[in-house]
C-alpha cells in the first residue's frame, strides 16, 4: 500500500495542558508517551520519556511521518527532546491537508466518526489524568487508539481517494476529495506540501 516506503504514524500524549503551559512553550508540556505504528514491521508500539532514543532511531530510517495536526503540535514537543534534526522529516499532516481543501479545521473525532464509524477512546484531558493517575497501561492504549484511528484514515484516503467529516453545522456527513498518494513519491517537501505560513 505504500509503495515499499517506510511509513510511521504518530500520535502523543502529553504530562500537562495547555492551562499550565504557554502554547509558544509546547516542549514544556513534556511527553508521557508516544505511539507509533511503524509499517516496517507492521506493528504499533508505545514509549515513554526514557524510552525516546528507541523512537529516534526508527524516525532516523522512516520515509513519511503521518499525524494529525502533528506538525503544529507533537513534532513542537517531541522535537526538542530529539537529538536528530527533524527538519528532515518529510510529514504529512491530514488535518493541514484538509484544511487546504476545506478552509478550516476538522476534527480527529469527526473524521473517525464519518470515515470509519468509530470514535476515539477519550480526549487529551483524559490522558494527563492517566498519567497522573499512574495507569500507564490505559494511557498507552488510549494513545494507539489515536494512532489506529489516524492510521485507517490515512489509509482510506489513499485507497478511495477521499475522507469524510462531520460538520456541526448540519450535523451531517460529507465527503471530500483528497490525495495523499504523492505523498509517498521521493519528490515531495514540505515546503511544497504546506504554506510557509505554518512555521
Amino acid at each position: 500500500m505504500y509503495n515499499d516506503k517506510r511509513v510511521i504514524v504518530l500520535d502523543l500524549e502529553t504530562q500537562k495542558s495547555f492551562a499550565e503551559i504557554s502554547r509558544d512553550k509546547l516542549y514544556q508540556l513534556k511527553i508521557s508517551v508516544v505511539g507509533i505504528y511503524d509499517s516496517f514491521d507492521a506493528e504499533y508500539h508505545c514509549f515513554e520519556e526514557k524510552e525516546l532514543p528507541r523512537l529516534e532511531e526508527r524516525l532516523k530510517q522512516c520515509d513519511l511521518l503521518v499525524g494529525f495536526n502533528i506538525i503544529d503540535f507533537d513534532m513542537r514537543v517531541l522535537g526538542p527532546h530529539l537529538l536528530m534534526d527533524t527538519s528532515h522529516l518529510k510529514v504529512l499532516d491530514l488535518m493541514v491537508e484538509f484544511q487546504k481543501v476545506k478552509g478550516h479545521r476538522v476534527s480527529l473525532q469527526s473524521m473517525a466518526q464519518a470515515t470509519l464509524n468509530d470514535s476515539k477512546s477519550g480526549t487529551g484531558y483524559d490522558a494527563i489524568q492517566l498519567y497522573r493517575d499512574g495507569r500507564m497501561d490505559d494511557l498507552k492504549k488510549y494513545c494507539l487508539d489515536d494512532v489506529r484511528i489516524t492510521k485507517e484514515i490515512f489509509d482510506y484516503g489513499l485507497k478511495e481517494k477521499s475522507v469524510k467529516f462531520f460538520s456541526n453545522r448540519d450535523y451531517m456527513n460529507h465527503e471530500i476529495e483528497i490525495d495523499w498518494s504523492y505523498w509517498l513519491h521521493e519528490d515531495v517537501s514540505n515546503e511544497e506540501a504546506f504554506p510557509t505560513s505554518l512555521f
